[in-house]
Protein backbone atom coordinates (compact mmCIF):
# COMPACT_ATOMS: atom_id res chain seq x y z
CA UNK A 1 0.00 0.00 0.00
CA UNK A 2 2.83 2.47 0.72
CA UNK A 3 4.60 1.75 -2.57
CA UNK A 4 1.97 3.37 -4.88
CA UNK A 5 2.04 6.56 -2.77
CA UNK A 6 5.81 6.82 -3.11
CA UNK A 7 5.51 6.04 -6.79
CA UNK A 8 2.99 8.90 -7.26
CA UNK A 9 5.21 11.22 -5.24
CA UNK A 10 8.27 10.45 -7.35
CA UNK A 11 6.22 10.83 -10.51
CA UNK A 12 5.21 14.36 -9.45
CA UNK A 13 8.82 15.26 -8.64
CA UNK A 14 10.09 13.94 -11.96
CA UNK A 15 7.34 15.73 -13.90
CA UNK A 16 8.11 19.05 -12.18
CA UNK A 17 11.86 18.64 -12.86
CA UNK A 18 11.23 17.92 -16.54
CA UNK A 19 8.88 20.89 -16.75
CA UNK A 20 11.40 23.26 -15.12
CA UNK A 21 14.16 22.01 -17.41
CA UNK A 22 11.94 22.66 -20.41
CA UNK A 23 11.10 26.18 -19.20
CA UNK A 24 14.75 27.01 -18.55
CA UNK A 25 15.81 25.81 -21.98
CA UNK A 26 13.10 27.79 -23.77
CA UNK A 27 13.60 31.00 -21.77
CA UNK A 28 15.21 33.88 -23.63
CA UNK A 29 18.80 34.14 -22.50
CA UNK A 30 20.14 37.67 -22.07
CA UNK A 31 23.66 38.26 -23.30
CA UNK A 32 26.06 38.56 -20.36
CA UNK A 33 27.04 42.09 -19.38
CA UNK A 34 30.69 43.06 -19.73
CA UNK A 35 32.60 43.22 -16.44
CA UNK A 36 32.10 46.39 -14.43
CA UNK A 37 35.79 47.31 -14.18
CA UNK A 38 35.71 48.06 -17.93
CA UNK A 39 33.77 51.27 -17.14
CA UNK A 40 36.35 52.66 -14.70
CA UNK A 41 37.38 56.24 -15.57
CA UNK A 42 34.30 56.60 -17.78
CA UNK A 43 30.95 58.17 -16.85
CA UNK A 44 28.57 57.15 -14.11
CA UNK A 45 25.75 56.65 -16.64
CA UNK A 46 27.80 54.17 -18.66
CA UNK A 47 28.73 52.23 -15.53
CA UNK A 48 25.18 52.06 -14.17
CA UNK A 49 23.69 50.75 -17.39
CA UNK A 50 24.70 47.39 -15.96
CA UNK A 51 22.58 46.86 -12.82
CA UNK A 52 25.26 44.73 -11.18
CA UNK A 53 27.72 47.64 -11.15
CA UNK A 54 28.43 50.23 -8.46
CA UNK A 55 29.93 53.64 -9.31
CA UNK A 56 32.26 55.32 -6.86
CA UNK A 57 32.28 59.01 -7.78
CA UNK A 58 35.26 59.94 -5.59
CA UNK A 59 37.64 57.50 -7.34
CA UNK A 60 35.70 57.33 -10.66
CA UNK A 61 35.75 53.53 -10.40
CA UNK A 62 33.13 51.12 -11.59
CA UNK A 63 33.07 47.92 -9.53
CA UNK A 64 30.84 44.90 -9.11
CA UNK A 65 28.21 45.50 -6.43
CA UNK A 66 29.08 43.42 -3.35
CA UNK A 67 25.93 41.31 -3.22
CA UNK A 68 27.03 39.57 -0.02
CA UNK A 69 26.67 42.86 1.86
CA UNK A 70 23.59 45.04 2.01
CA UNK A 71 25.68 48.19 1.79
CA UNK A 72 29.04 48.50 0.04
CA UNK A 73 31.94 48.31 2.52
CA UNK A 74 33.90 51.48 3.26
CA UNK A 75 37.04 49.92 1.82
CA UNK A 76 35.31 49.67 -1.55
CA UNK A 77 33.71 53.13 -1.58
CA UNK A 78 32.39 55.72 0.91
CA UNK A 79 28.60 55.77 1.20
CA UNK A 80 28.47 59.47 0.30
CA UNK A 81 30.16 58.82 -3.05
CA UNK A 82 28.65 55.41 -3.90
CA UNK A 83 26.02 55.36 -6.64
CA UNK A 84 23.83 52.47 -7.73
CA UNK A 85 20.84 52.46 -10.06
CA UNK A 86 20.87 56.21 -10.74
CA UNK A 87 23.74 58.66 -10.65
CA UNK A 88 22.00 61.48 -8.79
CA UNK A 89 21.35 59.55 -5.53
CA UNK A 90 24.15 58.45 -3.20
CA UNK A 91 23.77 55.69 -0.63
CA UNK A 92 23.82 58.10 2.32
CA UNK A 93 20.86 60.07 0.98
CA UNK A 94 19.14 56.82 -0.02
CA UNK A 95 19.46 55.39 3.50
CA UNK A 96 18.20 58.59 5.15
CA UNK A 97 15.31 58.93 2.70
CA UNK A 98 14.26 55.31 3.01
CA UNK A 99 14.42 55.54 6.83
CA UNK A 100 12.25 58.65 6.89
CA UNK A 101 9.74 57.24 4.40
CA UNK A 102 9.62 53.93 6.28
CA UNK A 103 9.12 55.75 9.60
CA UNK A 104 6.34 57.90 8.18
CA UNK A 105 4.59 54.86 6.73
CA UNK A 106 4.93 52.99 10.02
CA UNK A 107 3.62 55.90 12.11
CA UNK A 108 0.70 56.56 9.75
CA UNK A 109 -0.17 52.86 9.76
CA UNK A 110 -0.21 52.86 13.57
CA UNK A 111 -2.37 56.01 13.62
CA UNK A 112 -4.82 54.48 11.14
CA UNK A 113 -5.08 51.29 13.20
CA UNK A 114 -5.64 53.31 16.39
CA UNK A 115 -8.32 55.49 14.77
CA UNK A 116 -10.12 52.51 13.23
CA UNK A 117 -10.15 50.59 16.52
CA UNK A 118 -11.32 53.64 18.44
CA UNK A 119 -14.06 54.40 15.90
CA UNK A 120 -15.25 50.79 15.98
CA UNK A 121 -15.28 50.79 19.78
CA UNK A 122 -17.23 54.07 20.06
CA UNK A 123 -19.85 53.11 17.46
CA UNK A 124 -20.83 49.78 18.92
CA UNK A 125 -21.43 49.56 22.66
CA UNK A 126 -19.94 46.46 24.13
CA UNK A 127 -21.95 43.64 25.69
CA UNK A 128 -21.46 44.88 29.24
CA UNK A 129 -22.92 48.30 28.39
CA UNK A 130 -25.90 46.68 26.66
CA UNK A 131 -26.47 44.38 29.63
CA UNK A 132 -26.29 47.30 32.10
CA UNK A 133 -28.78 49.31 30.00
CA UNK A 134 -31.21 46.34 29.87
CA UNK A 135 -30.98 45.82 33.63
CA UNK A 136 -31.54 49.52 34.27
CA UNK A 137 -34.65 49.50 32.07
CA UNK A 138 -35.97 46.38 33.82
CA UNK A 139 -35.47 48.02 37.24
CA UNK A 140 -37.27 51.16 36.04
CA UNK A 141 -40.25 49.10 34.78
CA UNK A 142 -40.46 47.13 38.06
CA UNK A 143 -40.27 50.39 40.04
CA UNK A 144 -43.14 51.87 38.01
CA UNK A 145 -45.22 48.72 38.58
CA UNK A 146 -44.57 48.84 42.33
CA UNK A 147 -45.39 52.55 42.42
CA UNK A 148 -48.70 51.98 40.62
CA UNK A 149 -49.53 49.03 42.91
CA UNK A 150 -48.76 51.07 46.05
CA UNK A 151 -50.86 53.98 44.77
CA UNK A 152 -53.87 51.74 44.12
CA UNK A 153 -53.49 50.15 47.60
CA UNK A 154 -53.30 53.55 49.26
CA UNK A 155 -56.33 54.75 47.28
CA UNK A 156 -58.33 51.69 48.45
CA UNK A 157 -57.40 52.37 52.09
CA UNK A 158 -58.33 56.07 51.75
CA UNK A 159 -61.66 55.10 50.15
CA UNK A 160 -62.36 52.61 52.91
CA UNK A 161 -61.83 55.20 55.67
CA UNK A 162 -63.30 58.15 53.76
CA UNK A 163 -60.02 59.90 53.29
CA UNK A 164 -60.14 59.63 49.53
CA UNK A 165 -59.03 62.86 47.96
CA UNK A 166 -61.15 64.03 45.11
CA UNK A 167 -59.73 65.26 41.87
CA UNK A 168 -61.00 68.79 42.42
CA UNK A 169 -61.23 69.87 46.09
CA UNK A 170 -63.71 72.63 45.24
CA UNK A 171 -66.21 70.26 43.66
CA UNK A 172 -68.08 69.88 47.04
CA UNK A 173 -68.86 73.55 47.16
CA UNK A 174 -70.02 73.86 43.56
CA UNK A 175 -72.62 71.09 43.73
CA UNK A 176 -74.47 72.56 46.77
Amino acid sequence: PAFPTINKHWTKIMFSNVWLTFLNSTAVQEPPHPPCHQYTNKTCEECLKNVTCLWCSSSKRCVDYPVKNLLPPRSLCELSSARWGVCWVNFEALIITMSVVGGVILVSLCICCYCCCRKKRSKKPDKEDEKAAREKEQRRVRQEERRAEMKSRHDEIRKKYGLFKEENPYAKFENN
